[in-house]
């Protein structure tokens, strides 16, 4: 597998992504994967809000989310099945005003993986948006997957034996994340400006319809749920 990060200009709020994306990558080939960081696919959208007052941040994010506990550093929060800081609403790289997630990231990323497939005849192309998150009990970010489309982003071993011949009963790999996080790595987190980087030769199984719940768990059925209940 190769990543190819690319270091671009400012992405300016309502431009044009599509365009944006074609200055800097100049063809894609079947069997790739185009990276785009949610902050510039949020940009293209106008899914931004001016800070008025103090309160502005704490209104946005109740707004944007399923559910909101306030803590010492920051909104924990659920949206769209994924537990987050502040429903991913971001003030870094932003010029003064708070940026929010994409509307709807999966329809994003099938809309944008559609027009190239369309343009360069594609047989295998896929587009996965990317956020960072931090992950319990560990310092730091990684890079994560928000939507994505032409890939199932899941791979299910249940069933199959390992080697050792013995039975898997819950071996599941999350694939997109896997992808989302080396990608993010290449891209960067500060004022790399590398908002696009291209995937190739990545071991995924191709697929035109993505089920968008399929990552996703049931806080009652997740495995750590006890132990935060606990703790």
């Amino acid at each position: 597998m190769k990543i190819k990060d690319y270091k671009t200009k400012i992405f300016i709020e309502n431009e044009n992504l599509i365009l944006f994306i074609e200055k800097y990558i100049k063809s894609f080939s079947s069997g790739s994967i185009l990276v785009i960081t949610s902050k510039i696919v949020a940009l293209s959208e106008g899914r931004t809000a001016l800070i008025l007052n103090e309160n502005t941040r704490e209104e946005i994010i109740k707004k944007e989310s399923e559910w909101a506990i306030r803590t010492p550093y920051a909104w924990l929060t659920k949206k769209d099945g994924m537990i987050m800081a502040s429903a991913g609403v971001d003030e870094s790289n932003a010029d003064g005003k708070l940026i929010l997630l994409p509307k709807d990231s999966f329809k994003s990323a099938k809309s944008i993986r559609d027009f190239f497939v369309k343009k360069y005849n594609l047989e295998n192309f896929g587009v996965i948006i990317t956020d960072s998150r931090t992950m319990p009990l560990r310092a730091g970010v990684i890079g994560l997957a928000i939507g994505y489309a032409g890939f199932k982003g899941i791979r299910d071993y249940r069933g199959t034996f390992d080697i050792f011949n013995r039975k898997l009963k819950m071996t599941r790999t999350d694939v997109v994340d896997c992808l989302a996080a080396a990608a993010v790595l290449c891209m960067g987190e500060g004022d790399e400006k590398k908002p696009l980087a291209l995937i190739t030769k990545a071991p995924v199984e191709w697929s035109n319809k993505i089920n968008k719940k399929e990552l996703l768990i049931e806080p009652e059925d997740d495995l750590y749920a006890p132990f935060f209940k606990n703790l």
